[in-house]
C-alpha cells in the first residue's frame, strides 16, 4: 500500500506543459511533487466529499469482499457506490479488483495530502 497519496492543483494547460516537458526530457520531475493532479479545488472537493471519505474509510476498516457488500454496509444503492468508486479510482484512491463478477474495492492510500502550490 502507497502510504501517502499526495494530490496538487493546477489549471489542464499548466499540467499539459509540465507532463510534455518531463516526456520531452526537459524537466524532471521533483520526489516531492504530488502523484495526482485535479484542474482545481472545487473538482478535488467534489472527489474528496465527506460521503467519498466515509466510504475509504468504511473499505479501510471492514474490507468489504465486493461493492455489493459494501453497499450493503453503507446503506446505499450499488450503482451510486460504483459510480462513486470508479471516480475515485481515476484518481488513485482505490484500486478494484475483479474476481468473475465480482468486484473487491482496496484504499491505495494510509493518508492523502494537497500541495496547493502552483510552482512551475
Amino acid at each position: 500500500m502507497n502510504k501517502v497519496l499526495k494530490f496538487g492543483i493546477a489549471p489542464v494547460p499548466m499540467q499539459r506543459a509540465r507532463s510534455l516537458a518531463i516526456a520531452a526530457g526537459t524537466r524532471q520531475r521533483a520526489k516531492d511533487e504530488p502523484n495526482v493532479w485535479f484542474p482545481s479545488v472545487t473538482a478535488m472537493a467534489r472527489v474528496l466529499s465527506d460521503e467519498n471519505m466515509a466510504l475509504l474509510k468504511v473499505i479501510r476498516e471492514s474490507h468489504p469482499d465486493s461493492m455489493d457488500a459494501l453497499a450493503k454496509t453503507v446503506g446505499k444503492h450499488v450503482p451510486n457506490v460504483s459510480r462513486s468508486l470508479h471516480t475515485m479510482a481515476q484518481y488513485g484512491l482505490v484500486t478494484l479488483t475483479k474476481h468473475g463478477r465480482t468486484v473487491m474495492p482496496q484504499v491505495t492510500s494510509e493518508r492523502v495530502t494537497v500541495d496547493f502550490s502552483w510552482g512551475g
